[in-house]
């Protein structure tokens, strides 16, 4: 009779245990992996902007007054009754029934030159009606609002135009801007400290609510069209743009680094969640992923070729991106079954 090497036996055992925690390991990963995938509406807009309250309730909004609305993460949207037949450029809201957007007229439909060019609507009761809420001077094309917590606002576009609300939009005046380019995008971290930035590389920051501004200055001459910025504190922020441009500062704005984003596509939108990771997305469905504070950006799948016009998250693990086509992607965890390995020692 033949006797069993027991080091043999007890070296199987090990292989076979370290085997079972490799599999178990590679098959969390997987079951946790994180993706983009395209959402289901029956719309066909150009949607331009997209809010949460939390991971279930949102909003998207765009062209010819479309506002579609969800209350299970987007897996199903529903066409809500249109607040106007103008282009809805942004939407915010405090809660999820009081909520703002920022309507653009088309400028063919004017019917004098003294007729506003944009206008805000206010809901209270969860975007199921709206009342409009003119903003005195705007005459320009109003791009996007920037809310704060306390009842300050900002709203930007054409011109260099800036406007601000210390009551939550009963009153809006026009402050004065040190510059004639188009404002396109915009962050505040309070009501006294924000950036704007837009057309002709305008890089602006304000911390006195507005009062002055200062500009960036960036290491080239190059002109660079910048759509949006995020900041993450006082001193850490970047801005994307045209031709793939991102662009960061370690020092509030007052002077700004490029970055290589790997791609030459316009960015539209950029989202920091915190000093490492970070999210852009722009034209031809591109959207970039950083996990080093933009160090390195790995393009991701989007699911799309269509512009994606802005993106936002709830939290690291659940966001949302909007465009071209009423085209809506959504990120989270794709959960897949973890069933044990069946191996034999």
């Amino acid at each position: 009779m033949m006797l069993r090497n027991p080091s043999i036996s007890i070296s199987n055992s090990r292989l076979f245990f370290a085997v079972c925690c490799l599999l178990f390991a590679v098959c969390s990963s997987s079951a946790s992996a994180s993706t983009w995938t395209r959402q289901r509406t029956s719309s066909l807009a150009w949607l331009h902007a997209i809010f949460f309250v939390d991971q279930s309730r949102g909003w998207a909004v765009g062209s010819r007054g479309t506002l579609l609305a969800t209350d299970d993460g987007g897996r199903s949207w529903q066409s809500k009754a249109q607040p106007t037949n103008d282009v809805i450029r942004d939407i915010h809201f405090y809660d999820e029934l009081n909520g703002w957007i920022v309507c653009d007229r088309n400028i063919y439909e004017l019917k004098s030159n003294d007729e506003p060019r944009s206008y805000l609507m206010r809901t209270v009761d969860g975007g199921e009606t709206w009342k409009r809420v003119g903003v005195r001077g705007a005459d320009v094309r109003i791009m996007r609002a920037v809310f704060g917590r306390d009842g300050t606002a900002w709203a930007f576009g054409e011109g260099g135009a800036i406007f601000i609300t210390h009551d939550a939009g009963a009153n809006w005046l026009k402050l004065q801007t040190p510059t004639r380019y188009l404002l396109l995008g915009g962050t505040f971290i309070d009501e006294r400290t924000g950036w704007l930035v837009g057309a002709g590389s305008t890089l602006l920051q304000t911390s006195d609510g507005g009062a002055t501004w200062h500009h960036g200055r960036l290491p080239n001459t190059l002109k660079v069209r910048f759509n949006s910025t995020s900041f993450v504190n006082a001193r850490l922020g970047w801005a994307v743009g045209g031709s793939g441009a991102i662009y960061r500062t370690v020092n509030g704005g007052s002077s700004w680094q490029a970055q290589t984003s790997g791609v030459a596509s316009d960015l539209f939108d950029v989202k920091f969640l915190d000093a490492s990771e970070g999210w852009a997305v722009g034209a031809e469905g591109v959207v970039l992923h950083t996990t080093n504070g933009g160090l390195r950006w790995t393009v991701e799948r989007s699911g799309t070729s269509h512009a994606l016009e802005r993106i936002f998250f709830t939290d690291r693990t659940h966001g949302w991106a909007v465009g071209f086509g009423g085209t809506i992607i959504a990120y989270g965890a794709s959960p897949r079954p973890m069933t044990a390995p069946r191996l034999r020692p």
